[in-house]
């Protein structure tokens, strides 16, 4: 037994054939734990465990215990392997402590991956090196020296080309854009402004309308540029227009903000209008993101030109809206002229005290907690009529009102609106101004029982609204009709 215990592989394989498993069991248990626990580490642990260790036992029973030379061939081959693993476990474990908890916005979570790959590749030469010279006795020093050369002479021979990768490299570090910014550029004198939809070592890919650009990092680092989506809540949408040199300015921004006002967006920030030394107007709209500039703008322009005609303006020096024409607005009150009991006559007498107004599909007709000015009737198109139970901004609709039916029957009373009346397609009214209604409620007491009937049968719609909506039952939808 003495003998056995005296000769120099048996420690050396004692210990490989206790040290082995014991080494394997504590890894399995130590990467079980940390698998369970979503640690980055797991993996450089379950490395280790599955080749490492075992290469290493082999390498050190092939050596110690078989004694066989390390000038053997296959021997140098199974050490290099075994230096080979190594590297890629010291590159792991450094990778996953650098990088793996690093704090967003930290530098380390934003450096490029460009970055990390080229450190990792000098490492590995630099390993590979040693190991060679270790393991193989090969004199590395003329090797690194002559890459250190090849690498000055590429370097100077591509020094503008490498500066520009170099430059948009330093880009992706400092991160002033991320992907789903919008950015805005020139690019040989044409402005590109898209979405960022992919960024890489080379190039920024943003996304506009007329395509993808492609636009170098090199160009980014060296050129002005602007990141529309930083700071959040900063993007306005101009729109310039010209109204008639004769048109009141003060009429003029009256209108624009009004108008402005009403457009459908999630930023609620108030919309500026400027008047410019040139005589035109410039107004600015809020705008969440700039995918809502284009859809933004064209709203507000559509609306612009309805509500300029209905308050007389002249919108890019149009010529005098000549829709409401005295024809046009009697034979319009003709066909109504059953619903409000007025003969052919009542119909001429009257016609010339009242107008016909357009408006777009979304446009606002009738506020909740305004008075309105007239009694509407529809003659062309659909209005949705909605309440604010809350006055929290949700809304409920309740009813459509069709071709001649009334609009504002608060105007009756001189109460101030319970219901806000919106377009839902392009939408014609004829407006009866309060006095000339007050002269034919007074001389029409059926007239007068009829809307005084159409304005409980709404009150009664709404108060029924508000109560399937507070016991969370869908409204019913109530169409009338004089």
């Amino acid at each position: 037994m003495s003998e056995l215990t005296s000769q120099p592989w048996f420690g050396w394989t004692l210990a490989v054939v206790i040290g082995l498993p014991l080494t394997l069991l504590i890894l399995t248990e130590i990467h079980s734990a940390l698998a369970r626990r979503g640690s980055r580490m797991a993996r450089p642990v379950n490395l280790l465990r599955n080749y490492v260790v075992p290469a290493g036992a082999l390498l050190i029973l092939v050596i110690n215990a078989a004694d066989i030379s390390v000038e053997v061939t296959w021997v140098r081959v199974l050490a290099t392997a075994v230096g080979l693993l190594l590297i890629i476990l010291s590159l792991s474990v450094i990778k996953v402590a650098m990088f793996g908890y690093a704090e967003t916005g930290s530098w380390r979570r934003r450096l490029p991956t460009i970055f990390i790959d080229l450190s990792r590749l000098i490492l590995i030469l630099i390993g590979l090196g040693i190991l060679l010279s270790w393991v193989w006795g090969t004199d590395v020093g003329g090797l690194f020296a002559a890459l250190g050369v090849t690498s000055i002479i590429i370097g100077l021979a591509l020094q503008n080309a490498v500066g520009g990768i170099i430059s948009g490299l330093l880009l992706l570090f400092e991160q002033p854009f991320a992907l789903g910014d919008w950015l805005e550029t020139n690019i040989y004198r044409d402005t590109v402004r898209g979405r960022i939809v992919e960024v890489n070592w080379r190039a920024v890919h943003v996304q506009t309308d007329d395509g993808i650009y492609i636009v170098p990092n090199a160009m980014l680092a060296t050129q002005p540029f602007r990141n529309l989506s930083r700071p959040q809540g900063n993007i306005l949408a101009a729109v310039m227009v010209k109204f008639a040199s004769g048109d009141p300015p003060d009429d003029v921004l009256t209108l624009l903000e009004r108008t402005a006002d009403q457009l459908p967006r999630v930023d609620r920030r108030q919309a500026r209008v400027l008047l410019t030394p040139q005589g035109s107007y410039q107004v600015l709209l809020p705008v969440s993101s700039p995918a809502e500039i284009g859809a933004t703008t064209a709203v507000f322009q559509r609306w612009l030109w309805y509500a300029s005609r209905r308050s007389g303006l002249h919108l890019d020096g149009a010529a005098p809206d000549e829709f409401s024409t005295p024809e046009r607005v009697e034979q319009t009150l003709a066909s109504i002229a059953g619903t409000l009991q007025l003969s052919a006559e009542d119909v001429a007498e009257l016609a010339p005290s009242m107008r016909l107004d357009r408006y777009a599909a979304g446009e606002t007709l009738v506020r909740a907690g305004e008075r309105p000015a007239n009694l509407s009737f529809v003659t062309a198109g659909r209005v949705a009529q909605t309440i604010s139970p809350g006055g929290d901004g949700d809304v409920i609709r309740f009813e459509h009102v069709g071709l001649g039916e009334p609009i504002g029957l608060s105007a009756l009373t001189g109460e101030l609106s319970r219901v806000t009346a919106t377009a839902a397609e392009a939408v014609t009214v004829l407006q009866i101004p309060i006095t000339v209604l007050d002269t034919l409620l007074r001389n029409r007491p059926q007239l007068a029982r009829q809307l005084s009937d159409a304005m409980d049968e709404q009150r009664r719609a709404i108060a029924t609204t508000l109560s399937a909506s507070s016991a969370g039952r869908r409204p019913v939808r109530s169409d009338r009709s004089l």
